[in-house]
């Protein structure tokens, strides 16, 4: 082929080798994704027949505790992980729009409706979720997710834990600390109920502390990105979530990593970018619109610019600070409690501006997501905030992560194309 002759040709210079190279897509291709296709169809295959192997499986929101769930061998299952493919396979307004016709209104959360909307037909891109046999339910991401699990709760007829974790508008007190603490206690004796056998307090400790192994090789994959160029991007970043979130505290979740670190690493040396001729770096703010990913990655990187990082995938990593290793119960009640959603906009502009700083950003895009309200309420604030303190250019456009009527291409494409521009002219 072309390419490989020029490779070869040794009268090629230096600078149109690196030129092809951005230009040949096969070699930007990230190959773990294979791998995590190959984990994540196991995942869902065991989980849709946990009932004929003789395992319990639990339906939990997505910043719930899962390590004492794996500890207990329970397989836990993520509706908002659902609503994610229910949008990036383009189903969520038929199912938005079954969850209206029982009732709920379009204000609410389009991944309650998609779900709700899912569970009365076994819909979506895998034929609905398995039956639950417990519900957790942690309210540090929102509130949506209590009503939520009440209705998914009444629906299937099983119990529902819920644990309950104020909000820190500034410091986390020792009577909120205690206060979470013994609920973990009673989640554990809930677990223990449901599943018929006490709790292994050396499997809850190894689940701890892969949990935390997890944390810390997905921040180091995240923070390649600090390379010029990225190797992956915000938009790559959002798929590879996936084990963080599903499968936090196994072997399978740290095996993943270790091999998407190395790969990084790998594109890194070889000067191999998510974008070609980078040109911009950018910070992502707030969910993916899951159905239109590919639209917004190309459409950035026809302006040479890379979403280097971004607030939601990090989320994961922000409370690792919190989570000690050699005590990881008493541990969870602050790291479960001061995660990204569950804290002041103060806070979060604070940790907005030491990601721009760290990942040497050029301009922050916010997606103003209709759904999520906790995520999306402070951002005129923070975008204040991030231009007083900083000086970047901002841009805000506004969507769903599912509700694809929420979507307005040409207003958005406007937006982006006169926000690139105003990078342009400050070069």
């Amino acid at each position: 082929s072309a390419t490989k002759i020029l490779y070869l040709n040794p009268n090629v210079s230096m600078s149109e080798r690196q030129n092809n190279k951005n230009r040949d897509p096969d070699r930007r291709k990230i190959k773990s994704v294979k791998r995590m296709k190959e984990i994540m169809t196991a995942y869902y295959m065991e989980a849709k027949t946990a009932e004929q192997a003789g395992k319990k499986v639990a339906w939990i929101t997505s910043g719930g505790p899962v390590e004492p769930l794996i500890a207990m061998d329970v397989i836990p299952v993520y509706p908002e992980n659902h609503g994610a493919m229910i949008g990036a396979a383009k189903m969520g307004v038929d199912l938005c729009q079954r969850a209206e016709s029982a009732g709920y209104s379009r204000d609410l959360c389009s991944y309650a409706r998609a779900d709700i909307g899912a569970t009365a037909i076994d819909g979506g891109p895998i034929g609905g979720l398995p039956r639950p046999d417990i519900l957790v339910c942690c309210n540090n991401i929102c509130g949506t997710v209590l009503k939520w699990y009440e209705i998914q709760a009444r629906h299937f007829d099983v119990p529902l834990f819920i644990l309950d974790t104020p909000f820190c508008h500034t410091e986390f007190a020792d009577a909120a600390k205690n206060y979470v603490r013994a609920q973990i206690s009673e989640y554990i004796e809930f677990l223990e109920r449901a599943c018929g056998h006490k709790a292994d307090p050396d499997r809850m400790a190894q689940a701890g502390r892969l949990a935390i192994e997890c944390q810390r090789l997905w921040q180091a994959v995240l923070d390649t990105t600090m390379h010029r160029p990225a190797p992956l991007s915000a938009f790559d970043a959002f798929f590879h979530l996936a084990l963080i979130v599903t499968l936090r505290g196994t072997q399978t979740a740290v095996d993943y990593y270790r091999g998407l670190l190395k790969e990084m690493e790998e594109r890194v040396a070889a000067g191999t970018g998510a974008v070609p001729k980078e040109r911009y770096r950018l910070l992502w703010d707030n969910l993916p619109v899951w159905y239109r990913t590919r639209w917004l990655s190309e459409k950035f990187a026809a302006h040479g610019a890379c979403l280097v990082a971004d607030t939601y995938t990090s989320a994961w990593c922000n409370n690792m600070k919190y989570l000690k290793e050699d005590n990881f119960l008493d541990s969870m009640a602050e790291g479960y409690t001061r995660i990204y959603l569950n804290i002041s906009v103060d806070q979060m502009a604070e940790n907005i501006l030491q990601m721009i700083a760290k990942y040497n950003v050029d301009g922050l895009v916010m997606h103003s997501n209709r759904s999520c309200k906790p995520y999306s309420l402070g951002q005129y604030d923070i975008q204040k905030i991030i231009q007083r303190r900083c000086g970047i250019p901002t841009v805000l456009i506004e969507a769903d992560m599912v509700d694809e009527r929420s979507f307005s291409e040409s207003q958005i494409e406007t937006r982006i194309d006169a926000f690139m521009e105003l990078l342009k002219n400050r070069r």
